[in-house]
């Protein structure tokens, strides 16, 4: 059977406010459009179906008809898990109609592995299949059958023992597969993603997933990869860049074929969909940013703009940048600090010759990282200061 992995949907997710549900759209034609073309069979998806635990009526909406428009009528199986930002009975809510479908969704832990046909094969997956286990819901399933020693111990070593139950009913004439969204030791992360190993406490060993499956579908982890150097145990990675910690990379879903006792060998589809994040670091200043603008660069892109400057960034300026580019999501300015300004500084106070007016402007300088304060701002200055002054004359001669 022919079999593709994805996961990390993050449906209702923005960037800054921005909707990104178009994006959204766009992805689930594409995978249409690629199960239909390479003739999939049947379709994982590890986690993360939403962005967050009640996402929006057009998150929802468009979640429904993804499944609906993968299955085709339960032409094609779908096995969905849920991830650490969905809510479990949410993700599964549709169960009973689904699995006229051929969709088989799982919102909880359970201890039984799911078991899908694949008509056009005449084959049967075996799936042991694990959605998000927050240390309350992986004590719960495993305390009703594990010694009180067996919950004390490492939670790597509890998912473990639950991979082993499932995988139990794996048989040499199926084919054997895991899922599940978890955190696996020596995955590369990104800042998108919600952390779910504190301190190393929901971090899981390699090892501990082995249970005799030929592949492991795995969700959490938003850059495509492979872990432990294993082909065979993967993240399929989010189909969009969803931070800017993720700007260039290439998006992807997973695809391989499997017969019962073969070896996996995934290749990674490119996806085309969704529009790039990008960074721009303008040493140049605002001429320089107004010149990339004018040339029209990275037209589609969302854009991270760092903008080094000498003088004070107004907010005119600022509006100005944001309404000429509708992808501008961030701008910073970076003010590049004088250390010469700041040893005469120094020299200077320790003497006494600065007059108020400068020590202010470099004072504000270094506060600011090398902005100018402005002649109305000084003047401000020296009018306080000055009240100060005399208010406290006149505390001495009352």
């Amino acid at each position: 059977m022919r079999i593709l992995h994805t996961a990390d949907w993050h449906f209702g997710r923005t960037l800054e406010g921005r909707s990104r549900l178009s994006e959204q759209e766009a992805f689930v034609d594409e995978l249409v459009s690629i199960v239909r073309d390479e003739q999939i069979d049947l379709v994982l998806l590890a986690g993360d179906v939403y962005d967050s635990v009640n996402p929006p009526a057009a998150a929802e909406g468009l979640y429904y008809d993804a499944l609906a428009r993968l299955s085709e009528g339960g032409r094609r199986a779908v096995a969905v898990i849920a991830g650490n930002h969905d809510h479990p009975d949410r993700v599964a809510a549709a169960t009973p109609l689904a699995a006229r479908h051929g969709v088989r969704l799982v919102g909880l832990p359970q201890a039984e592995a799911i078991q899908v046909d694949v008509a056009r094969t005449g084959e049967t997956a075996v799936i042991a299949a694990l959605p998000y286990p927050s240390e309350a819901r992986l004590n719960e399933l495993l305390q009703a059958s594990m010694d009180e020693e067996a919950l004390r111990s490492a939670y790597s070593d509890r998912v473990g023992s639950l991979m082993r139950r499932m995988g139990a009913a794996f048989r040499a004439d199926t084919v054997n597969l895991a899922m599940s969204h978890i955190y696996v030791l020596g995955g590369s992360e990104s800042e998108s993603e919600r952390p779910i190993q504190v301190g190393g406490a929901y971090t899981v060993d390699p090892a501990s997933l082995l249970a005799g499956q030929q592949y492991t579908a795995l969700g959490h982890l938003h850059r495509p990869q492979r872990v432990a150097r294993d082909e065979t145990i993967r993240y399929s990675g989010s189909p969009l860049a969803y931070s800017f910690s993720e700007a260039g990379q290439a998006k992807s879903v997973t695809l391989f074929d499997l017969a019962p006792g073969q070896v996996a060998s995934p290749r990674e589809i490119l996806l085309s969909s969704g529009r790039p994040l990008v960074r721009w670091e303008a040493r140049g200043g605002l001429a320089e940013v107004h010149r990339w603008l004018d040339e029209g660069r990275d037209p589609l892109a969302w854009i991270e703009l760092e903008v080094w400057l000498t003088e004070a960034f107004t907010l005119e300026q600022i509006g100005a940048l944001r309404t000429s580019r509708e992808g501008l999501v961030q701008i910073r300015p970076v003010y590049a600090a004088s250390d010469a300004d700041s040893a005469e500084d120094g020299e200077k106070a320790r003497r006494g010759s600065l007059p108020p007016d400068e020590l202010f402007r470099r004072f504000y300088r270094r506060q600011t990282g090398g902005a100018e304060a402005d002649d109305a701002l000084v003047a401000l200055f020296l009018e306080l200061a000055g009240d100060g002054e005399r208010e406290g004359e006149e505390e001495i001669v009352s």
